[in-house]
């Protein structure tokens, strides 16, 4: 789910303290990883695990202990609104657990620490994992945990309405507005294609500029204000400008506007397919499915979130901490884990497993996978992302260009840096 958005604005703060005190500065050269000791491992771990994964880590590890006698592995679940907060004051108060599960953006800021132990790579293997999940954790050539399970993004669609409005889902981009405009006038979608502008709509938009070809990162400064994210600003602004998708939804409307039918489509993670399957009541999952992000000028890249795994320097138990890390990482029990709260696994091989394989909507989410991208791990693209909310809740309700846009983001980002 996304795990970038999830985080208070006091949570900054508390960083520029620990950096100042950790006395560690952006030129510093990473340590090098060390290698985890082989054979058996003992004792006790302490992990600190959040949301749903939290509360179901703790019986799921038992098998972990029953394969490593002597091990016990004690998790303290918490809550995603709280979670960022604990980690940097137990950071700051140098009470940090052995491993620690942590947002898909938040490895960048918390490295810059220097609390995190590199992963050892006589353990974890990079190349096991989707390209995009390593992203978030590979900060400038270094990797600081592994990426525990992941989501992207793929287009939702009602079967219902695009069946009466005879047309399939959209592969290009100017399909896209040729299915929001047949789901609106032909197939009863009153209100067309729910776009997301306010909180975390820049995951809307990110993948639109990778899909333009562009980037949002060059030569380790953010790229916001050029041709190809303008042409991509474009492209999300002319389904509000065209009446396609409704710039009025009010806070908590959604997802219950697609499920009444008033919108016929939108982009979102894996965890919908069971948001719609319980709100939605007997036999609304006959009436949607989902499809691949249809393509703009150059790919259809989407967006990689999930969440990482990370060992703590100070960890009591650093090779048992490792292990049990790899444990979570093989394939199958990664495949059983997805069977436990439906995380969908970060190594690609699991996919092959039987609990996967045979599902037809989840391979839609396998495939995007092999394309997607995340933002760079950079200890400031939480400012970053809330600028984008600002700037484009204004496009989307035509307050400015998409020009404008482009140089306001680019103008504000300029300002916050990368913090590295």
């Amino acid at each position: 789910m996304n795990t970038s958005t999830r985080r208070s604005a006091a949570g900054l703060l508390t960083l520029a303290i620990l950096v100042t005190g950790c006395g560690r500065s952006a030129e510093k050269a990473p340590e090098k990883a060390q290698d985890v000791k082989s054979g058996a491992v003992s004792g006790e771990i302490t992990v600190w695990a959040i949301g749903e994964e939290g509360k179901a880590l703790g019986a799921f590890a038992k098998d972990f202990e029953t394969a490593n006698p002597g091990v016990k592995v004690n998790v303290t679940p918490m809550g995603w609104d709280v979670a960022h907060d604990k980690i940097t004051s137990a950071i700051a108060g140098s009470a940090t657990p052995d491993i620690s599960m942590i947002g898909s953006t938040w490895a960048g800021e918390l490295s810059k620490t220097g609390v995190l132990d590199p992963t050892p790579g006589n353990l974890i293997d990079k190349a096991a994992f989707f390209p995009g999940a390593w992203q978030t954790v590979d900060v400038n050539g270094t990797a600081y945990g592994v990426p525990w399970y992941v989501e992207t993004r793929v287009l939702y669609y009602r079967t219902d309405q695009a069946e009466k409005a005879g047309v399939k889902p959209p592969t290009t981009w100017a399909e896209v507005k040729t299915f929001a405009k047949a789901l609106k006038d032909k197939g009863g979608a009153k209100k067309g294609f729910n776009q997301n502008y306010t909180e975390g709509s820049w995951q809307e938009l990110v993948p639109l500029i990778w899909q333009a070809g562009g980037e949002i990162v060059k030569d380790g400064k953010y790229t916001f204000d050029t041709p190809e994210a303008v042409t991509a600003l474009k492209q999300y602004a002319s389904l509000f400008q065209e009446k396609l998708a409704p710039n009025d939804t009010a806070k908590g409307a959604f997802p219950q506007n697609f499920i009444k039918g008033e919108v016929g489509g939108f982009y979102s993670g894996p965890w919908m397919i069971g948001v719609l399957d319980n709100d939605g009541g007997a036999g609304f999952k006959d009436k949607f499915d989902v499809a691949p992000y249809p393509k703009g000028p150059v790919s259809a890249t989407s967006f990689v979130g999930g969440s990482d795994l990370v060992v703590f320097k100070k960890a009591k138990n650093r090779d048992a901490s490792w292990k049990f890390i790899q444990w979570l990482t093989e394939p199958k029990v990664q495949a059983k884990w997805y069977t436990t709260v439906k995380a969908l696994p970060s190594v690609q091989s699991a996919w092959q497993e039987p609990e996967l394989a045979a599902d037809r909507q989840l391979k839609v989410f396998g495939e995007q996978l092999k394309d997607a991208k995340t933002p760079p791990p950079y200890p400031t693209w939480e400012q970053v992302s809330k600028v984008f909310e600002t700037e484009l809740e204004k496009l989307a309700l035509g307050k400015q260009t998409p020009e404008q846009t482009a140089k306001a983001i680019q103008a504000q980002a300029d300002t916050i840096g990368t913090g590295l």
